[in-house]
């Protein structure tokens, strides 16, 4: 399976159909590299561009289904797997943020973000969506963890026990700190399940948008440290800050190897059911 994940440059882009230019730039310099594609949280508010952040989520709501549908047109004339991001749209009076997967013939299929951030949840009121969920693809399968989801163990781990070997990570953050964050805990994922993370990030500066208005972020990908991956477990990765693809062809048997084969088992040895009551220590 090859994968590509993008490091998305913010920029000022006109309605549904600029974003439809702007996915067949990316996507048609990367569709004969790559099977599937990932693409950052939250990309697609480069459209809402109304210089205030309760406003800008306003007009992406009511553009979304638009939006939408130039994502599912986009996968269907490249012929590729596309996680195009995630964007925000109503479910039953509420605003979720929605990240779709898209097969090549346009089906689609969504996971929601379960845990908010504070900026979601206190100045925006998006609310948390359904559940994990995994998706079957030919190569076996995978699950998605929006950004702040992958900083909990918990969310990626359901997704890892209900079969996925690859989990993708589309990211926002604004600050060298939530990057960080969101890298070393998709490394964290990755030893602690024997899994594959793949995180897509937005990047630049973008004045004209209250809600994207910095951007920080490295697109990677990323393995268990062990037998058959980099010491590191650093499969792929870009430059900091900096927009393009990077890919790399994954092995659903790889992982299925290290899980039995690993200098140790991480998979296997996740903790089951409550520890021990935590108690003091006694001095002699």
């Amino acid at each position: 399976m090859r994968v590509g994940a993008l490091a998305w440059p913010v920029e000022p882009t006109a309605g549904p159909a600029g974003l439809a230019a702007k996915l067949d730039r990316w996507i048609g310099a990367a569709a004969g590299a790559a099977d599937l594609l990932l693409m950052p949280e939250y990309a697609c508010m480069e459209l809402a561009q109304r210089g205030e952040e309760a406003a800008e989520l306003a007009a992406m709501v009511e553009m979304a289904d638009a939006v939408l549908a130039e994502m599912r047109a986009a996968a269907i004339r490249h012929g590729v797997w596309l996680c195009p991001g995630s964007l925000p749209m109503r479910r039953g009076g509420r605003i979720v943020n929605r990240a779709p997967l898209i097969r090549p013939d346009g089906a689609i299929a969504f996971q929601d973000k379960w845990q908010m951030t504070r900026f979601e949840r206190e100045r925006w009121g998006v609310e948390r969506g359904a559940g994990p969920s995994v998706f079957d693809t030919p190569w076996g399968r995978i699950g998605i963890s929006i950004c702040y989801d992958a900083e909990f163990p918990k969310h990626v781990r359901a997704q890892v026990e209900a079969g996925a070997w690859l989990i993708l990570v589309p990211a926002c953050t604004d600050t060298p700190a939530g990057a960080t964050r969101v890298r070393l805990c998709a490394r964290a994922r990755a030893i602690e399940n024997q899994c594959i993370l793949a995180v897509a990030p937005t990047v630049g500066d973008a004045p004209f948008s209250a809600t994207l208005d910095v951007n920080h972020g490295r697109a990677g990908i990323y393995g268990p440290a062990d037998r058959g991956f980099p010491d590191d477990g650093v499969i792929a990765e870009g430059p900091p800050d900096q927009p393009g693809w990077v890919f790399a062809t994954l092995d659903p048997a790889a992982i299925a190897r290290v899980r039995e084969e690993g200098a140790v088992r991480n998979h296997r040895d996740w903790p089951r059911g409550p520890l021990p009551p935590v108690r003091p220590a006694a001095f002699a």
